[in-house]
């Protein structure tokens, strides 16, 4: 999957506000990611508060970003929950002709063994007409999909060719990459490892500053896929701050925070979530109008 290597970037959804989807700044958002030199583009993952969505907004979502991408790149789709039966029925009626793969979270708040794990991705598997990226993210799910599950879901589903490995956890990456067949690639979930998997074998990331500041991580990444890992460590180290500001208040508080200062999108988020105080968006806007002019 060639579409999958370099920087993905998971959208947020902008909102008014009223709290309701602002289509001409998702365009925004998206042109902006696009000309910034991404490869390609998540839609209605976590970071688009797609949970709190309805059929309808998200409906929307999907056809503001085709329309706006234009073909120009590869385009991933968030479906994924904690009802398996769900689902297995929205694998079926979706229209999945314009994506490239599905990205599908595994399943939050239920807490699964790793055979339920294992046994929800498969019945997913079995229904998908696209291949599918598993995204383990414990600080969000309340349970770890452990490599061995991995593993056995590669070899088992043909249709399983990728991980968003958000665990934060470096040597569970590491066994992942020593352990998963050919073919089966390592994606980092989280901007502050996505340089030292990219150096230990891993083909990208997904990120959420991405999309704030394309053109510095789109560097970053592929300063290191093409074997820059001195290059791609200088601009890590130099983004780090601003990685860290955007996951303070929680995410995509911190991202929206960074439209906001570009005059791109608003800040709003949708309940429980919280808009960015304003002394975190202070910070933000601080570190990005700074860092523009240092490079």
């Amino acid at each position: 999957m060639e579409q999958l290597y370099g920087t993905g970037v998971a959208l947020v959804t902008p909102f008014k506000r009223d709290s309701s989807v602002d289509v001409e700044a998702l365009r925004r958002v998206v042109r902006y990611s696009i000309e910034g030199g991404v490869d390609y583009l998540v839609v209605l993952g976590t970071t688009g508060e797609s949970v709190t969505l309805n059929s309808d907004e998200k409906q929307l979502v999907i056809q503001t970003v085709i329309e706006e991408n234009k073909g120009s790149l590869p385009l991933v789709i968030g479906i994924g929950g904690n009802n398996t039966s769900l689902l297995v029925e929205e694998f079926k009626n979706i229209d999945l002709e314009p994506f490239d793969a599905v990205l599908s979270v595994s399943p939050y708040y239920n807490k699964p063994t790793q055979e339920g794990i294992y046994q929800h991705y498969k019945m997913l598997a079995s229904v998908s007409p696209k291949p599918i990226i598993l995204y383990n993210v414990p600080g969000r799910t309340g349970s770890n999909m452990l490599p061995a599950t991995v593993v056995r879901l590669a070899k088992d589903c043909s249709n399983i060719i990728a991980i968003k490995e958000a665990c934060g956890n470096m040597d569970q990456i590491r066994q992942l990459l020593k352990e998963v067949p050919s073919g089966f690639h390592i994606i980092s979930g989280d901007d502050i490892t996505a340089v030292p998997t990219v150096v230990e074998g891993g083909i990208g990331v997904i990120s959420v500053l991405g999309q704030g500041m394309p053109v510095q991580m789109s560097k970053m990444i592929r300063l290191g896929l093409n074997g820059d890992h001195e290059g791609a460590y200088q601009l890590h180290h130099a983004l780090t701050p601003v990685m860290n500001l955007i996951f303070e208040e929680g995410n995509p508080a911190g991202i929206k925070a960074i439209f906001e200062s570009l005059g791109l999108s608003s800040a709003v988020v949708r309940l429980p979530l919280i808009e960015a105080s304003s002394t975190l968006k202070s910070k933000i806007s601080s570190f990005v109008k700074s860092f523009a002019v240092s490079i």
